[in-house]
């Protein structure tokens, strides 16, 4: 029964073993020991902290990826929009390039056809005047063949003269 009940001298010197061992242990080694669990738990909550500031960062970064995400799709809806527009402008104006073109062009033509409408009626009047003359002129050679016809056809002209 000697192992459950220990001596009296045994208990002393381990009570006293045990006390130096604390005391060394107080003395040398629990500071650096508390010292290094402090520095783990400072480490671990810089950490800690760091990761939350890049949650955070994280968090705005995507946000702000949203907001560019959106302006981005607003400025191609804008720039669409603008397209269109470009798009409409130039055909309209090319429309209306193309109507005053024609315009111009329609004018031309009936500037050119009234010109040579004129030409042709010129012409038939001096054609006409110029078979007048002619017929005139041999009517009056058959006319004037004779003396008497001549007078009576001076007298006439010169009556009509005088009445005009």
């Amino acid at each position: 029964m000697e192992l459950v009940k220990p001596d009296l001298g045994l208990l002393f010197w381990m009570i006293v073993s045990f006390s130096i061992l604390l005391y060394i242990l107080i003395k040398f080694a629990w500071k650096p020991i508390l010292k290094a669990l402090r520095d783990r738990e400072m480490s671990i909550s810089k950490s800690l902290l760091a990761a939350q500031r890049a949650k955070d960062e994280m968090a705005k970064i995507e946000f702000g990826n949203e907001k560019i995400t959106q302006l981005a799709k607003l400025e191609k809806e804008s720039l669409l929009k603008e397209a269109k527009e470009l798009k409409n402008n130039i055909i309209e104006e090319a429309r209306e390039d193309a109507k005053l073109e024609a315009k111009k062009i329609i004018k031309e033509a009936r500037q050119s056809v009234e010109q040579e409408k004129n030409k042709v009626i010129n012409e038939i009047k001096n054609q006409i005047a110029a078979l007048s003359v002619d017929i005139a002129e041999n009517i009056l050679k058959q006319k004037l063949e004779d003396e008497s016809k001549q007078k009576k056809l001076i007298d006439d002209l010169v009556k009509d003269i005088d009445l005009n």
